[in-house]
C-alpha cells in the first residue's frame, strides 16, 4: 500500500520511539502546512523540541495531542528550540508567559532577535534591502507592496531564558541530548542528537521533501550557502541516526538526504554557472534564467514572496560559486554584478 505524502500531517502525538511523539501543529496559509514538535519524556515532565507557531489553532492541537500522553501544557519542562523563525518559536514564548517554562535557543539567533525588536524594523527589512543589491527591483517593489505598513510585536521576540553553545549537553531525566550548531538555514540553528536513540531532531536544517531556505532572517551571515553547506558535511561526518525533521515524516536516515541535498546544491550551483556563462549579470537576472520548484516554474510565475525567495537563494549561490573563484564580481551603483573568473 502506497503512504501519502502528506500522511505526516495527521494530528495527535505519534510515537516515533519510546518515550517520543511527534506531534504535526498547523500553520496559516504555508505551504508547509504543518511543523513538527516533538515531546519527549522527561521523568514526570515533557521537555519538547521546537514550540509551534503562536496561534490559537496550534495551541488546540497542542492540547489534545499532548491529552493523548496524559499531559497537559503545564507539564513541559522547557523547550529546546532549533532556530527562532515564527513556526517554531513563538509558541514557546506564549506558553512561558503563562506556565514558566523555560525556553532554550542557540546562541547565533542573538542578532536576529536584536533586530526584530528595534524599533525601527519593518517586517522583510533586511530582505528589501537585499533585493535592491541583487538588483531586482520589480521583486522588491511587489514585496514592499504587500508587506504594507505593519509592525512585528516585540513581545514575539523575547530572549529564551538560555542562550544554547555551538555543542552542549542538556541533561534529561532518562537521555541526554547533544545541541550542534547547524548554520545555514538561520545563522543559529542547532539540531539535538539522542545517541542513545540513535535520533536526531534536526529542525530545519534537513528536511525530507524539500530544500530548505538559506539565511531568511533578519540578520544573516555574510555567506549563509557556505555555512549550511558545511553544516550538512558536518553532519554527514557524524553516525547516521534516524531523521525527525521539522516538516515532512519521519526517515531512516539523516545521510541518504544529507548526499541528496548536497547534490541538489552541487547541481545548481552548476546551472547558475552556466547562467552566467550565457550573460546574466545580477542575481535577478540569473534566477529569471532559472526554472523553480519541482513543477519548474518561471521566476515571473511565482508570488512576489517565492520571487523574493528565489532572488535570494539565487544571489548566496553566486557568493558561493565567487568564493570557489568560478566567478568574479563588481558592485555598481548599489548593484552587484557577476561575471566568469
Amino acid at each position: 500500500m502506497t503512504t501519502s505524502r502528506y500522511e505526516w500531517l495527521e494530528p495527535g502525538a505519534h510515537e516515533v520511539s519510546p518515550g517520543v511523539h511527534r506531534i504535526p501543529l498547523p500553520l496559516p496559509n504555508d505551504g508547509l502546512r504543518a511543523v513538527n514538535v516533538y515531546a519527549i519524556t522527561d521523568g514526570d515532565s515533557l521537555t519538547l523540541v521546537d514550540g509551534g507557531w503562536a496561534l490559537e489553532d496550534a495551541r488546540e492541537h497542542l492540547v489534545t495531542a499532548l491529552g493523548q500522553l496524559g499531559a497537559g501544557l503545564g507539564d513541559i519542562r522547557r523547550f529546546l528550540v532549533t532556530h527562532a523563525h515564527r513556526d517554531h518559536y513563538t509558541q514557546a514564548v506564549a506558553l512561558r508567559r503563562e506556565y514558566g517554562t523555560e525556553v532554550l535557543l542557540g546562541e547565533e539567533e542573538r542578532h536576529t532577535l536584536q533586530a526584530l525588536r528595534a524599533p525601527e524594523h519593518r517586517p522583510l527589512a533586511k530582505q528589501v534591502e537585499l533585493l535592491a543589491r541583487c538588483g531586482a527591483k520589480p521583486v522588491r517593489d511587489a514585496v514592499l507592496a504587500a508587506r504594507g505598513g505593519g509592525t512585528r510585536t516585540p513581545d514575539d521576540w523575547e530572549d529564551p531564558d538560555r542562550w544554547i553553545g555551538a555543542a552542549t549537553e542538556i541533561a534529561l531525566a532518562d537521555r541526554p541530548l547533544r545541541a550542534v550548531a547547524t548554520p545555514g538555514h538561520t545563522r543559529g540553528h542547532l539540531v539535538f542528537v539522542d545517541e542513545a536513540s540513535e535520533l536526531m531532531f534536526a529542525g530545519d536544517h534537513v528536511l525530507p521533501h524539500i530544500t530548505p531556505s538559506i539565511g531568511f532572517e533578519q540578520a544573516p551571515s555574510e555567506v549563509p550557502l557556505r555555512d549550511y553547506l558545511s553544516s550538512l558535511r558536518l553532519v554527514r561526518s557524524m553516525p547516521d541516526r534516524r531523521l525527525l525533521p521539522a516538516h515532512g515524516p519521519v526517515t531512516d536516515s539523516v545521510h541518504r538526504r544529507v548526499d541528496e541535498l548536497l547534490d541538489h546544491h552541487d547541481e545548481r550551483l552548476s546551472a547558475i554557472a552556466g547562467v552566467v556563462q550565457c550573460g546574466a549579470s545580477t542575481p535577478y537576472e540569473a534566477a529569471r534564467a532559472l526554472t523553480w520548484t519541482r513543477h519548474e516554474y518561471a521566476l515571473d510565475d511565482l508570488e512576489p514572496f517565492n520571487q523574493m525567495m528565489a532572488v535570494l537563494e539565487t544571489a548566496t549561490h553566486l557568493d558561493v560559486l565567487r568564493l570557489q573563484d568560478r566567478l568574479c564580481e563588481e558592485e555598481v551603483e548599489g548593484v552587484v554584478h557577476f561575471a566568469p573568473a
